[in-house]
């Protein structure tokens, strides 16, 4: 089925139909490189829609042709061949035509999962199932639950919207099977963004993303596996995170709580089906949710950009907070300053964007891109000066902090401040710094003294005085006194040398 228009997002959605054989060919008609690996080709050949050639567009019309009437005889559920047409087409895409379904593709919300896909109707006989069960279970509806928002993620379609994991029988261990399409531009997002940053590494910036719950709706609900799971996409086993030693008997330990991404095992089409079959532990008093979506992945500085364009909050309202607990009449003793510190608890460093959550009560603040840097490698979203919940939505970059940090006042070497019941603040002062210094110089352990006294036992004389010449010289000694004996010499005192 050829397109009337030749734009460059409807040669770009042809491209992304071809197999190996038909980018290969377009490479060898365009002269470039035919030799890699698919995604390479595909990267190649969708530069090629930036060209405007008409025979370029000429020979991507002529392969789409060829790549669909590749798939004009389809295999039916009771094994008969079934002849490709546009209705038939449209018909197994849950579509009421091709027309219509392009007004469906620009909503948000994929058509491939409507409610209607859950239902197998003889007007779609070959892959409008989104859920496979065996023969007579009821057909299961979609969950009544709401995931929680990730915010390293933007969301930008729902695949497979939230369904509940139902068991069948009473076997403990159960398999289900869920089926979903990609739209043209999905499919284009996907294959054209590549994450090339983290160098040889293949990431992609689009991402299908998989993703597991409780059955609750009372609640937003995070991420959590279901027991003894397994996931295939298309076939392949799909790598999950390992699983949390744990030392409690007879308990299974449980896996991180993340999403799963499986954009690598996805076939980036949109007229092929992309299948999950999974596989668990039915716990009949805990039901589970399954849930694919199209998100795009940011990184932390994304999230800075966003937290510095959401607003500062102003310095007047961290200068009433700090009024409002230097003279609460709840203490019992009145405080006239407070010193706090300019450096972020996680660096140990003074803060480039001071923030902290609307919900904390205490002055202190940490380092946004710290804290942020922090949850990207493992996301806890926990303040780090009370430990309480400190989500992304409700972080705020403090004005009267930011100020502080900025200003000529602070000298660069010191990090504390002290906060005054005004409403003002002042540097640590300097003669309190340098009391500080003598106050630890005095804290430290005497000089040894060491005896250098004979180690006989001798007696050491004493060392005679220095004579004063202002004194009068002494008198000579008589005979009588110089022949009567000399009275014996007090004990030498121990002379006691400083070796520092």
């Amino acid at each position: 089925m050829a397109l009337e228009q030749d734009t460059p997002e409807q040669l770009q959605s042809m491209i992304m139909t071809f197999r190996v054989t038909e980018l290969q060919a377009l490479l060898g008609f365009a002269g470039r490189n035919k030799i890699g690996k698919k995604h390479e080709l595909q990267n190649r050949a969708l530069e090629l829609t930036k060209i405007r050639s008409t025979p370029m567009q000429n020979k991507i019309r002529e392969l789409y042709q060829t790549a669909i009437e590749a798939q004009q005889t389809m295999m039916g559920p009771g094994g008969q061949p079934l002849q490709y047409n546009a209705a038939a087409y449209s018909q197994m895409m849950g579509l009421a035509g091709y027309a219509a379904g392009q007004q469906v593709l620009t909503s948000g919300r994929n058509p491939y999962t409507q409610a209607t896909a859950y239902a197998a109707t003889a007007a779609a006989p070959y892959g409008s199932q989104a859920y496979q069960m065996k023969p007579g279970a009821p057909v299961p509806q979609p969950a009544n639950v709401k995931f929680k928002k990730l915010p390293f993620y933007d969301t930008h379609g729902e695949l497979l919207q939230p369904t509940s994991l139902l068991a069948q029988g009473s076997s403990r261990f159960q398999e289900a099977q869920f089926q979903f399409y990609l739209t043209p531009q999905q499919a284009t997002d996907i294959a054209s963004n590549r994450d090339i940053r983290m160098g040889s590494k293949l990431d992609y910036l689009y991402q299908v993303q998989l993703r597991f719950c409780p059955l609750d709706p009372s609640a937003e609900q995070g991420d959590e596996f279901p027991p003894s799971i397994c996931v295939q996409v298309n076939g392949k086993m799909c790598p999950l995170p390992n699983p949390i030693p744990t030392n409690k008997p007879n308990v299974e330990p449980k896996r991180p709580p993340r999403p799963n991404n499986i954009t690598p095992l996805c076939k980036l089409s949109p007229i092929l089906a992309n299948t999950i079959n999974v596989k668990w532990a039915a716990d009949y008093a805990k039901g589970w949710v399954v849930g694919v979506w199209l998100v795009e992945k940011l990184t932390s500085e994304d999230l800075l950009d966003r937290l510095k364009n959401k607003g500062i909050k102003p310095p007047e309202y961290t200068r009433e907070l700090i009024k409002k607990k230097l003279t609460s009449d709840d203490d019992d003793i009145a405080t006239d300053n407070l010193k706090v510190t300019v450096s972020c608890p996680l660096g140990k460093m003074r803060m480039s964007h001071p923030c902290r959550p609307s919900t904390c009560v205490h002055l202190q603040c940490f380092d946004a891109m710290l804290f942020l840097q922090m949850n990207e490698r493992k996301p806890t979203w926990q303040c780090p000066v009370c430990d309480s919940s400190a989500l992304y939505d409700t972080l705020l970059v403090d004005g009267f902090f930011q100020e502080v940090i900025k200003s000529a006042e602070l000298p660069l070497e010191e990090n504390e401040i002290i906060l005054n019941n005004d409403g003002t603040w002042n540097p640590v002062p300097q003669d309190e710094e340098e009391k500080k210094k003598e106050e630890k110089k005095n804290d430290e352990p005497d000089a040894e003294c060491v005896d250098l006294s004979d180690d006989e036992g001798g007696e050491t004389p004493a060392a005679p005085a220095a004579a004063s010449t202002d004194a009068p010289p002494a008198p000579e000694p008589t005979e009588e006194e110089a022949a009567a004996p000399l009275p014996p010499l007090p004990p030498a005192e121990i002379e006691c040398i400083d070796l520092e």
